[in-house]
């Protein structure tokens, strides 16, 4: 899968406005719509805005990560036309948009599903593992800090767990904190963490003692996804389509787009576009999950 920088992401959105401003096809002037936020959406959302670019050549839409929460505060303050976010907003946030728009709340579409895999080294021999398990590992007072203590046997000094996290404005932060590590709890001090998705990838690509969380979207070649179950001893379960829609994997997610309610129309008739087939199988070739009407009948 192609993996687009940050930096050329604002490159590609810069060539994009200035090709819109000249196409005399057009009729004149494009229009601009700003896209930011989560970053496990971000490679997802650069693909969406360059199909719909031929779609809708007067429409130029530029795509910028930084995680959700950056998304979502762009949203707020009014600066940003679409977040995009990995994560529900959170009842502090919506109440400083409603207020911010007058009372209007901002629209939230849900524009596909991520299953959150667990990578680790592919010479780590663990085929599996237990939410149980992924808490104590990252939560703090967590008893797993060596691979021993799962019963997986490693090399000769390589039995410290490196653990890959991200950073707290990641809505994949939220979530994990959330779904695996407790409500209640915190993170483990000592994790590596990570400015974003590609980068966890990236750290256990190299790294065999380490384990790391990511969107399945992530993945490569250089990486081993771990099967997950909810408690141990119970099956455990590949991130696939099919598993992430008929929810037995049990950390997969929505991936969310908000609009803000005094965006420009086209920003709107964008996100009706990403809903369409076209749109969703953008989503399937990124390596995520599309709507439940949208999926391969023979989706595994």
């Amino acid at each position: 899968m192609k993996r687009i920088s940050t930096i050329a992401l604002t490159t590609f959105a810069a060539a994009g406005l200035l090709m819109t401003g000249c196409d005399k096809k057009s009729g004149g002037k494009g229009i601009s719509l700003q896209n930011v936020g989560s970053d496990t959406m971000v490679n997802l959302a650069q693909a969406w805005a360059e199909a719909y670019h031929g779609v809708k050549p007067e429409v130029a839409v530029e795509v910028l990560g930084g995680g959700s929460g950056t998304g979502i505060t762009r949203l707020i303050d009014g600066t940003c036309d679409i977040a995009n976010s990995s994560r529900k907003l959170e009842k502090e946030e919506e109440e400083k948009a409603t207020a911010k728009y007058g009372g209007k709340h901002p629209i939230e579409h849900v524009v596909g599903f991520d299953a959150l895999a667990i990578y680790v080294h592919p010479s780590n021999p663990i085929t599996e593992i237990s939410i149980e398990q992924l808490s104590e590992i990252y939560k703090e007072g967590g008893k797993f800090a060596k691979w021993s203590d799962l019963g997986v046997t490693m090399p000769a000094g390589q039995d410290e767990i490196v653990r890959a996290s991200r950073q707290s404005n990641s809505g994949t932060y939220h979530y994990f904190r959330e779904a695996v590590v407790g409500k209640k709890a915190d993170f483990k001090k000592g994790s590596r963490d990570m400015n974003g998705s590609k980068e966890v990838v990236d750290l256990v690509s190299t790294t065999p003692t380490a384990i790391g969380f990511s969107g399945i979207g992530y993945k490569t070649d250089k990486v081993k996804v771990v099967k997950v179950s909810k408690k141990t001893g119970e099956p455990s379960v590949a991130p696939s389509i099919k598993t992430t829609l008929d929810k037995t994997y049990p950390i997969a997610r929505p991936m969310f787009m908000y609009v803000s309610p005094t965006a420009k129309p086209e920003a709107e008739e964008y996100i009706k576009w990403l809903l369409t087939a076209p749109g969703q199988k953008i989503v399937i070739e990124s390596g995520y999950v599309p709507l439940p009407e949208f999926a391969p009948k023979d989706a595994q």
